[in-house]
């Protein structure tokens, strides 16, 4: 599998990294199972893996960390926090008090002494930015981590986290959703990547899903596990529903034409893009992996992407609510000037 380098830090990793909340879920089943399945995509070329402490309440970590064993140093290891963990209202933020706990939990759990990449899985509106950085170079400075990230949106943001970056608490690296379906990163996250050097992590390149190939007009509504959590955001009788159907529809009579599964036309797309470091999959059997590792020598041509456009827009999204990005200014009444208004 091709190697890149995850921004600035210089450090290898592939063009497919390892996404673990899949892991946690057969893990819950079955930890050799889970095992296993790690092994697969380290030995199809994976050597990157992005795990959360949330994933399983921390047993997608323990069970990457026996998988791993004497491999870690071949693995490049990037762990998100922020999350709650638990029913504990204290165990989650991007606070100093709960970062530096979170971070020691983590090491224990993956048996390492040092995390490649530490980052926020989501903004927290409740801590300062400021505060967030000067936790994070701490913890490379204490040797638990090698570098940090913040996630790529708001796009403003993560410009904030430059400027305020001076005196080694720049962050190296970011990550945001990015899928056919999702493009709003190539007018935020990217060109703010490429203008400091950031590495990013591009995760979702299935939409959910919604690209894996059963959305396909004509047929039966799909079933799985994330379906019968989340029905809202998979109905296929919605109208907003009807629309992602409609354009994974054509997506996939594109990936048809040109010779592909949708898999492939997906996670190829996520991986063309120049800006992208390495592309998150999550993979719940070994035929997944398979799937995946095939995919990533997916090389799209420009009439594919050319196509690939009339369909989506560069730096669209088929429905906001797929782009990860919940500011405070729209979910607040305060902050959208409700209580000033009565």
């Amino acid at each position: 599998m091709e190697q890149r380098r995850m921004g600035r830090t210089g450090a290898p990793v592939s063009a497919l990294t390892l996404g673990t909340r899949a892991v946690a879920a057969v893990a819950e089943r079955d930890v050799d199972d889970a095992v296993r399945l790690v092994h697969e995509a380290l030995g199809r070329g994976v050597t990157a893996v992005d795990v959360s402490d949330a994933d399983g309440a921390g047993l997608a970590e323990s069970t990457v960390g026996a998988a791993l064993g004497d491999r870690r140093e071949d693995v490049f290891l990037a762990v998100r926090f922020g999350d709650p963990v638990d029913r504990d209202p204290a165990h989650h933020g991007n606070g100093r008090r709960w970062m530096f706990r979170a971070v020691e939990r983590s090491l224990e759990r993956l048996g390492t002494d040092v995390i490649d990449l530490y980052q926020p899985a989501h903004p927290d509106p409740a801590t300062s930015l400021d505060e967030t950085l000067d936790a994070l170079a701490d913890l490379v400075s204490q040797g638990k981590i090698r570098a940090f990230g913040i996630p790529g949106f708001p796009a403003e943001e993560l410009v904030e986290a430059q400027w305020l970056g001076s005196g080694g608490k720049s962050a190296t690296a970011t990550h945001a959703p990015y899928s056919i379906l999702t493009r709003t990163a190539e007018r935020t996250t990217f060109p703010v990547a490429r203008r400091f050097g950031l590495g990013v992590l591009a995760a979702a390149p299935l939409a959910g899903g919604w690209l894996a190939g059963a959305y396909r007009n004509g047929s039966e509504q799909p079933r799985s596990p994330r379906v019968a959590e989340q029905p809202h955001a998979y109905d296929i009788g919605t109208p907003a529903n009807r629309r992602k159907l409609e354009v994974a529809d054509r997506l996939g009579r594109l990936a048809d034409e040109a010779g592909l599964t949708l898999l492939e036309l997906a996670v190829g797309f996520a991986s063309t893009h120049p800006d992208v470091s390495s592309v998150v999959i999550g993979p719940r059997t070994v035929s997944h992996v398979d799937a995946y590792a095939q995919a990533a020598e997916v090389a799209l041509d420009d009439d594919v992407l050319d196509a690939i456009d009339a369909i989506v827009p560069p730096g669209t999204h088929v429905l906001e609510r797929d782009t990860g990005v919940t500011l405070p200014g729209l979910t607040r009444e305060r902050l959208r000037g409700r209580v000033l208004a009565r």
